[in-house]
């Protein structure tokens, strides 16, 4: 992309109705946010300068050799499979899937296949036996690549969805069934990677230091994406261009870096919940994406000193026009603990007019003649309008246009943001204790060897009281 078309396609930041000026004393004051940036400015240098925990930030710069063979795996699969089934939990699906709502069309599984740019692509992000039981309603199992995703190479749910997709392959396919399994996982350690070895099963390697939830823009996201015709090469120019825009020295000029300011200091005044609202159906799923690596990074109970501190804030995922006939009652008149960030767009991938009729009707009639582009814009400048008026902070990111270029960019603005905000507050905000501590438990109450502890203490737990059940 030239020079003058990535500025025209760079994503803008509004934060005018986080100030006081506009939103009063439930606002931030002029005074406070420069203090409080230049009490941190050294966080942003330091995030910047030292990337051991941020080697997410490397992905977009150092896969030219990995782009090229996923890209050779994907006009395999394109051409010989029907479907693609990726098997994961957490960022090794949200990505996927955010991704995936983003940049293909809407309704992509059904369109017929002369028109959708690969194979029927489904995430299978769960473990309900029903939802498990429904896919292969809907698929035929010799006609499917599944792409098996766990970095650890011992996540429960993947690795049994593992064990069912063999089993089942095997008894379709007989020793061929390796050859509709790619592995994404570690190069070096985990169990799938000894499956994958053993049995020769297609492998992409998580590059070391790029934990699940940062892990969109490596061959966890980039594989699924580029089987379904998505431009990856874009995908990462994009966050280049963002993670460069990132790296000033001045840290008011560095977007991820403002944004985390603007969401400490909230943070501070009680705003612990942080609501994402798109107003564009293909950035839906953004938002849970993002909640996940801002739940996950910076809900923690100690700081790096190991006081408790039990940071973090609750995302929330809301989507513009629809969330208005629900969730917006509370966010104009409810408590002063949120904070809402719009996701706009100034030109949608389709105009749609709104025809002319019933002019005899004057409550109707005033529609006709717009378009639905004109309509879902000024519903999102009208609930910003809002909120604003009932003293309620929102910013809006603004994307020109969603494309690879600017989803590229979002995420990585979206990731800078909470390295920045965990290095404000002090915290580690890319390990995940609390997961952990169920993950343990489950192992324990399946009987994995090595947990035989835990088991005792599961047994030993408090037995429930009568009294408190209904």
């Amino acid at each position: 992309m030239q020079d003058a078309n990535r500025l025209d396609m760079q994503i803008s930041i509004d934060f005018n109705n986080m100030m006081e000026r506009f939103v009063g004393e439930h606002g931030i004051g002029d005074d406070e946010l420069n203090e409080f940036i230049e009490k941190n400015a050294d966080i942003a240098q330091r995030v910047n300068e030292t990337r051991d925990n941020t080697r997410w930030r490397e992905l977009p710069y150092n896969q030219e050799t990995v782009v090229n063979r996923i890209l050779e795996i994907a006009e395999s699969v394109r051409k010989n499979y029907h479907s693609f089934v990726v098997l994961g939990i957490g960022g090794s699906a949200l990505g996927p899937i955010a991704v995936q709502k983003a940049l293909n069309h809407l309704r992509y599984n059904e369109l017929s296949d002369d028109l959708r740019r690969g194979p029927k692509l489904y995430i299978e992000d769960n473990i309900d036996p029903e939802r498990i039981r429904s896919l292969f309603d809907v698929i035929d199992i010799k006609r499917t690549m599944f792409n098996v995703i766990t970095k650890s190479g011992s996540t429960s749910e993947t690795m049994a969805q593992l064990l069912l997709i063999t089993y089942m392959l095997r008894n379709c396919l007989g020793d061929n069934w390796a050859n509709h399994v790619i592995a994404t996982t570690d190069e070096h350690k985990g169990n799938l990677v000894k499956i994958a070895r053993q049995f020769g099963i297609t492998t992409l390697y998580v590059p070391d230091g790029v934990g699940g939830r940062f892990s969109e823009l490596s061959p966890v996201g980039l594989l699924p994406a580029a089987v379904c015709g998505i431009d990856i090469k874009s995908l990462l120019d994009g966050a280049a261009y963002m993670d460069k825009l990132c790296s000033v020295d001045d840290p008011q000029k560095n977007p991820a870096f403002m944004l985390a300011a603007l969401e400490c200091i909230s943070m501070k005044k009680g705003c612990n919940i942080s609501v994402m609202m798109p107003y564009a159906d293909s950035l839906k799923e953004m938002a849970d994406w993002y909640a996940q690596l801002w739940a996950e990074s910076l809900g923690k109970l100690y700081d790096k000193e190991g006081c408790v501190v039990r940071t973090g804030q609750t995302p929330v995922k809301a989507l513009g026009v629809t969330d208005q006939h629900s969730q917006i009652q509370l966010y104009a008149e409810g408590p002063f603990d949120k904070v809402i960030t719009f996701l706009a767009v100034d030109q949608y991938r389709a105009l749609m007019d709104i025809p002319n009729a019933y002019d005899d009707i004057p409550d109707v009639a005033f529609l006709s003649g717009h378009t639905f582009n004109e309509l879902i814009d000024v519903e999102r400048r009208a609930t910003e309008y809002a909120l604003m008026k009932s003293r309620h902070m929102s910013k809006t990111i603004t994307l020109p246009m969603v494309n690879e270029f600017t989803i590229g960019q979002l995420m990585m603005l979206l990731e800078l943001q909470t390295a920045y905000a965990g290095g404000i507050l002090n915290i580690d905000a890319f390990d995940q204790p609390g997961v952990e501590e169920g993950k343990n438990a489950t192992y324990a109450l399946l009987g994995k060897p090595g947990y035989e502890e835990k088991a005792l203490e599961l047994k030993n737990m408090p037995k429930k009281m009568k009294e408190y059940m209904l």
